[in-house]
């Protein structure tokens, strides 16, 4: 079954715990497993900080924000851990390499039967690892924000 929805309308299915994640590959875990359930409906954005370092969960918010005034759609209209909007998702695999507070994810998937490649940068915040930029097919994360 496919499943579309806007970044602002996403509702968590799971509960995720950030803090509880002590390692960026079980960070990472815990934000991509899910997605294998068939009921799963997608990562919630209300809280975009239990993902995303401050200045990047900064920029979405604004987004959000400014989006729902206009009643536009937001810059990110998809999903970014998935780089899509519908999904199927098989196949996973994460693997990340830890450099003092930063980290580099790789994370490799099958989403309705296409492979999808993503690059994550992550970084070491008070609070766990957080996800500084997503490199994906369509682009980087950081870039759609116009961040350094």
């Amino acid at each position: 079954m496919l499943r579309r929805r806007a970044a602002a309308a996403l509702i968590c299915a799971l509960p995720f715990d950030a803090g509880a994640q002590t390692t960026p590959q079980a960070f990472l875990e815990a934000i991509y497993q899910p997605y294998l359930a068939q009921d799963f409906k997608g990562q919630s954005y209300t809280q975009v900080n239990r993902f995303f370092a401050p200045d990047l969960a900064r920029a979405i918010e604004h987004d959000v924000r400014d989006a729902q005034r206009r009643m536009e759609v937001p810059a990110l209209d998809g999903d970014p851990f998935i780089d899509a909007q519908d999904w199927d998702i098989s196949k996973l695999s994460i693997s990340a390499k830890v450099d003092g507070a930063k980290a580099t994810a790789f994370v490799g998937f099958e989403n309705l039967g296409k492979p999808v490649r993503l690059t994550l940068d992550l970084i070491q915040t008070p609070v766990g690892w957080r996800i500084a930029d997503i490199e994906a097919p369509s682009g980087s994360l950081r870039a759609l924000y116009k961040l350094p």
